[in-house]
């Protein structure tokens, strides 16, 4: 399959040079030239298909006609080797549990994914010493540095924005040492995404180095985030639940609703779809407007969610012809003040014991508001609580007595990064000083 740039200024590049480059020399994303629509015997008889034989289905429509069917399956079972469960929250709305993977958070499945197909790539193509730049604002580093770990001919560089991510966040990518580089940028998350562009764009560095990138810009990064929405629609058919289905996602940099977004064209049956924000509401306002004016972000306790340019907006404008009018009738859109998101994860577990991340609990509140009689709700819960344990108590515990306090355990898993050493590169917002320091000979 061919791909082509949202600004439609570089010529079509097939898969492997659009996951190479990650950005197109336009400074546009690259998407697939044709939504490949999925029979309806295969929709009817996803209640009786494992989870990776789904995704298999699914990932030959973008990727089949590029690699080799064995070498997809095996991609695809590597990828999904952990659970994605949906589980009943109240008598209409179901929470997709995307937090079982290895880093605890929906990332580690569009990480896994991208890892193996570069990796596929070095070998079948005698491409060598890749390096991948990665910005991020919470999971994104944790799950990229770990799906890449030890990757023969890959160096993954995580850059985040210093004081902004919670601690077990930092964690699982600044300890791991081997091929990933943690630096710690004095800034935004913004600025980050901002010098992981600016990179590509410089033809000095990208003459000196092979580049790409493994944020959601990058096709294999966000595509494989499709399997999500059909793996809940199996789970939801056995329950009886599809009919009149609105799906709801927290969103930041909106690769995972894009991803949703391109499941619906494949004729995945979704009513409606419902963005989910915090503070850092550009996409609301363009709803609201048809006007997309980009700010920088603020910092709020649901960080993965803290963009104020939102890079996948060009996949949705691209996706429907900049018809205002046609995403605002497909996407609706909410945002949440710290203070909601706080309340709303005490009172979800106090009436129903069930225990919200803070971004997961934006898309409960959305669904709250959104749902009409006789609709059934799904939000994706993003991250373990665990991994925003001060919040997630906090927010629990108000009100409470001490000797009542709620204590929120943390996972081995977790607890195995924090125990190990950080190791991370301080660097000054300047493009200078990264570009620098990528030209320097590798330590």
């Amino acid at each position: 399959m061919r791909y082509y740039s949202t600004n439609r200024q570089a010529p079509m590049v097939g898969l492997r040079e659009a996951v190479v480059k990650g950005l197109a020399p336009d400074r546009g994303l690259y998407m697939p030239e044709k939504i490949k629509k999925l029979p309806d015997t295969f929709l009817k008889s996803m209640p009786n298909l494992t989870p990776a034989e789904i995704a298999c289905v699914v990932a030959d429509a973008f990727f089949g006609e590029d690699i080799e069917a064995e070498a997809l399956r095996t991609i695809v079972s590597e990828t999904l080797n952990f659970d994605i469960p949906i589980v009943s929250v109240d008598h209409a709305i179901f929470s997709l549990e995307l937090f079982h993977g290895p880093t605890l958070a929906f990332k580690d499945v569009g990480a896994r994914f991208m890892a193996r197909m570069l990796a596929y790539f070095i070998r079948q193509q005698g491409l060598d010493d890749i390096n991948v730049l990665v910005a991020t604002s919470g999971d994104t580093g944790s799950a990229v540095a770990n799906g890449f770990l030890g990757v023969e001919g890959i160096h993954v560089y995580v850059l985040y924005p210093s004081g902004k991510v919670s601690a077990i966040q930092e964690s699982q990518f600044t300890t791991l040492g081997e091929n990933i580089t943690a630096i710690e940028v004095d800034g935004a998350f913004d600025d980050c995404q901002a010098l992981v562009k600016a990179a590509f764009m410089d033809a000095e560095l990208t003459s000196h180095l092979r580049l790409t990138s493994a944020n959601s810009i990058n096709v294999a990064r966000f595509l494989p985030q499709a399997f999500y929405y059909f793996l809940a629609y199996a789970q939801l058919a056995i329950l009886g639940r599809t009919d009149r289905l609105v799906l709801c996602v927290p969103s930041g940099n909106f690769g995972n609703l894009t991803a949703g977004l391109f499941a619906k064209k494949m004729g995945l049956p979704v009513n409606r779809f419902v963005a989910a924000n915090n503070r850092n509401d550009v996409f609301l306002e363009y709803l609201n407007t048809g006007h997309y004016k980009p700010r920088p972000s603020v910092q709020t306790i649901a960080n993965a969610m803290d963009v104020g340019d939102p890079s996948n907006f060009a996949r949705i404008l691209d996706l429907y012809s900049h018809d205002h009018q046609a995403i605002w009738t497909e996407i609706k859109g909410y945002r949440y003040s710290d203070e909601t998101i706080r309340s709303a994860i005490r009172t979800c577990y106090e009436e129903t014991g069930y225990l919200l991340d803070p971004h997961g609990a934006c898309g409960y509140l959305a669904l709250k508001e959104e749902l009409q009689d006789g609709e059934t709700g799904l939000f994706l819960e993003t991250a373990h609580p665990a991994k925003f344990k001060d919040t997630v108590e906090e927010a629990v515990n108000a009100d409470h007595p001490l000797d009542a306090q709620f204590s929120l355990p943390i996972p081995e898993r977790l607890q195995a990064f924090m125990q190990r050493t950080k190791q991370s590169v301080a660097m000054e917002n300047s493009f200078e000083a990264f570009k620098a320091y990528l030209m320097s000979p590798r330590k």
